[in-house]
């Protein structure tokens, strides 16, 4: 297979899925990583469409693995079974506690007096996501989250902070994927040994590699759009990308996260995610009650 053949089967790659994808900006080409004509005509390709180097690399080897399984090079397939990513089907370690499928509205709140609003206004999954240094502040707003839920039948997650989500009794802890890699083996089995759900955030074919080795409960992906709520390392996925990880990852809840409004709902809920998580949706609106009323309605 010479360089001209590979780079025609990279054109072929692009004129199914260019359209698709809505490259961003070009990224070099990484250097290959193993043989396989379909590997290198996939790099380029993903490159082209504006992968970063991880992720084209997954989707790369992912594309050689679907050839060899298949007998045959399909430019028109993009990868989407979770054998070619080497995702862990059902005879990996033990998971982490489940979900439901479909997580619904997911609120991410800046603190417990906003976690007990939105659980009184209805919506199902609520997370907290408090900033503080001050660890007997995060100890006591971890706790009155908790409580805050109780009487109600919202689910509630507590982000980052995993040792006060188990003392507190919480229905989960929510990680991103430098606090999933800063944890020691130890520190994950006693999440798991707690019965504590654990959602993971993603941006990308190589995190969600990287998140169901440890079997969570459910997967965020995103961001979907523009966010300024925080700096991401990479670029907006697009809805495009979305649909194409919500069908690789799909046996697992899924929920959409990042820059989504309610007019969004629709196109997000048609990729087959079964959550959608909103911050500046409810806590910048004039009336959240009502707001989260509205996003539910969509939601259903």
């Amino acid at each position: 297979m010479t360089t001209t053949d590979t780079t025609a089967m990279a054109q072929a790659i692009l004129a199914h899925h260019a359209a698709t994808f809505e490259p961003c900006t070009a990224q070099p080409v990484p250097p290959p990583g193993q043989d396989g004509p379909a590997y290198g005509a996939a790099l380029q390709a993903c490159s082209a469409l504006g992968f970063i180097a991880i992720d084209a690399e997954c989707v790369a080897q992912a594309w050689q693995r679907q050839t060899d399984r298949n007998g045959r090079f399909d430019p028109a397939q993009w990868p989407d079974d979770p054998r070619d990513f080497g995702l862990r089907g059902h005879g990996g370690p033990p998971g982490f506690a489940p979900c439901p499928a479909a997580l619904g509205l997911y609120a991410v709140l800046p603190d417990a007096a906003w976690v007990g609003r939105m659980a009184r206004a209805g919506v199902p999954t609520v997370q907290l996501r408090y900033k503080s240094q001050d660890a007997g502040a995060v100890a006591r707003e971890v706790r009155a989250a908790v409580q805050a839920v109780q009487g109600t039948p919202a689910l509630l997650f507590i982000n980052d902070h995993w040792r006060e989500a188990i003392a507190a009794g919480a229905y989960g802890v929510h990680l991103g994927q430098e606090d999933l890699d800063a944890l020691q083996p130890d520190e994950l089995a006693a999440i798991r040994a707690a019965g504590l759900r654990l959602g993971v955030s993603t941006h990308g074919y190589a995190e969600m590699v990287r998140a169901d080795a440890v079997g969570p409960s459910y997967i965020a992906m995103g961001a979907v759009f523009p966010t300024t709520l925080k700096q991401m390392a990479t670029a907006p996925q697009g809805v495009a990308r979305l649909a194409a990880y919500a069908r690789l990852m799909r046996s697992y809840p899924l929920v959409a996260i990042g820059g989504i409004g309610a007019e969004q709902f629709a196109e997000i809920r048609r990729t087959g995610v079964g959550s959608i998580a909103v911050v500046r949706a409810l806590v910048q609106a004039p009336d959240p009650e009502q707001a989260a009323a509205d996003l539910m309605r969509r939601m259903a």
